[in-house]
């Protein structure tokens, strides 16, 4: 039997994964304000320390309506690479993110939503399953919908999102 060896990404991939983004975090709440946004505040400081810029960062009601139009106007920034929510994503009838946005993606990340529950799971056990995170793609932009909860927006962020932002964009941009 051949024993296969795996090769290391060409330096091509690996430029594309450095290349600086342009992000947008939108914060759904009718609590939260500037000062007591946590969960923005830590998507941020993560997306900054990496080398992107946050060129918006929007605290918006959840209303789909209002949501819908700051997810267009977003669309059409062109120094705007990745939207980020963070609220909505659970069961209340307040939480309108996931069905607001589901509708206007061109394309879903399934495995998104299935990882971060897994990756939720040892520290929220059964509760894991109660958040609705999704992302996608939407005028080649990536959308990631998070909970409002700074640890999971933690987790999301730098455990899934950023390793894989370069690569994600070198397609979505194609």
């Amino acid at each position: 039997m051949r024993e296969t060896k795996n090769k290391a990404p060409s330096s091509g991939v690996k430029e594309r994964t450095r290349l600086p983004a342009g992000v947008a975090i939108i914060t759904l709440s009718s609590l939260r304000t500037a000062e007591n946004d946590e969960s923005g505040d830590i998507i941020q400081q993560l997306f900054e320390t990496s080398g992107h810029t946050v060129s918006v960062r929007k605290l918006i009601t959840e209303s789909r309506n209002v949501l819908r139009a700051t997810l267009r106007e977003l669309a059409r920034q062109k120094d705007v690479h990745v939207i980020i929510t963070t609220g909505g994503t659970g069961l209340a009838c307040s939480d309108i993110t996931v069905e607001t946005v589901r509708g206007m993606l061109e394309k879903e990340i399934p495995g998104f939503g299935s990882l971060l529950t897994l990756l939720t799971y040892p520290q929220a056990q059964s509760a894991a399953m109660m958040s609705r995170a999704i992302a996608g793609t939407l005028n080649k932009k990536l959308v990631f919908c998070l909970p409002g909860s700074p640890r999971a927006c933690k987790l999301a962020t730098e455990s899934l999102i950023l390793p894989e932002l370069g690569n994600m964009l070198s397609v979505v941009r194609r």
